[in-house]
Order: C-alpha cells, then sequence, then structure tokens
C-alpha cells in the first residue's frame, strides 16, 4: 500500500470544500490558484480543525463576515445570522470538510482522530513574519501547506482553505 501523496490531500479538500457547499446549500464554489504556503489572512471568521494519527495537521476554513454571515442563514436555514450562528456554522463546514479527509484516508492511514471545531476572528500570519505594532490580535500558523481560495461565479462567497499536514 502506498503512502497518499499532499497533492491528492490537497485534491481531497479542494473537492470536499465543494461538495459540501453544493449539497448543504446548493452552492457552486470555483477553486482558485492554489498557493504552496498558508497565507497571512486578515478573516473575521476562522474554522480550524486538527488531524491526528499517522498524518497530522490542521484544516483551517477562513472567510469574512459577509461571507459568512450569508453561508450561516444558508446553512442553518434563518432568516438573520446572529455571531453564535456564524460560530456554528463555520465550525460545521471546517468539520464536514476535514471529515471528507478522514473518510477518504481512514483505510490507508488507520485511526484518523479529528479535534473539535475551534472557530476564532483574527488575522492569520505566519510565525516568521513579523508583528504588526498596529494589529490587536492574531494567530500564527505554520506556513508549510497550502491555501485554495474558492468564491462564487458572481463573487458574493469569498472563502480560503488552507491544509496543512
Amino acid at each position: 500500500m502506498s503512502l497518499i501523496s499532499f497533492e491528492e490531500i490537497m485534491f481531497t479538500i479542494m473537492s470536499a470544500t465543494q461538495d459540501t457547499f453544493k449539497s448543504y446549500m446548493n452552492i457552486d464554489l470555483l477553486a482558485g490558484k492554489v498557493e504552496k504556503r498558508v497565507d497571512p489572512v486578515d478573516s473575521d471568521v476562522t474554522g480550524i480543525v486538527g488531524v491526528a494519527g499517522d498524518r497530522v495537521g490542521y484544516i483551517i476554513f477562513a472567510t469574512d463576515k459577509k461571507t459568512a454571515q450569508c453561508v450561516a442563514k444558508e446553512l442553518l436555514m434563518v432568516d438573520e445570522a446572529d455571531d453564535e450562528c456564524i460560530r456554528d456554522a463555520v465550525g460545521e463546514l471546517a468539520n464536514n470538510i476535514a471529515g471528507a479527509f478522514k473518510t477518504k484516508y481512514h483505510e490507508q492511514y488507520g485511526s484518523v482522530a479529528l479535534g473539535l471545531p475551534l472557530v476564532v476572528s483574527g488575522q492569520l500570519r505566519a510565525i516568521s513574519d513579523p508583528p504588526d505594532p498596529n494589529e490587536c490580535t492574531s494567530i500564527n500558523v505554520q506556513c508549510k501547506g497550502v491555501t485554495i481560495p474558492f468564491t462564487t461565479a458572481n463573487g458574493s462567497i469569498n472563502i480560503k482553505v488552507m491544509v496543512y499536514m
């Protein structure tokens, strides 16, 4: 049995993101150019799910508040999305995307475990980047991995999914 490449994992995450949006909200997402690094992201809402087992890492889902509100309304079928709805929706999406990795690769990697989704806000930046003195909060992340931007055809939804393992 051969080991699964990082590229296969990346394409699984890409497909899982598009499939999750399509099946839960009937939203078609277009994937943009994959960057071979975890980008600094100024996001209003970020969902993070840890992956443990033989393959260890994180799946990170980041977006702005406007997109998060739109997604929460669609996913939770509510007229207005308050902060609690947004946290629930972003956590659920991050969990579903990470769950696709677990489901697809469980047989090969054996015991693949997911952490509980952590939902935060603030700027994600690489550990190697110097801190911004005007910045209130930031989350330092490792630089090795990929960032996959997604958008709808009309640009109403913009998200980034980052993965490193």
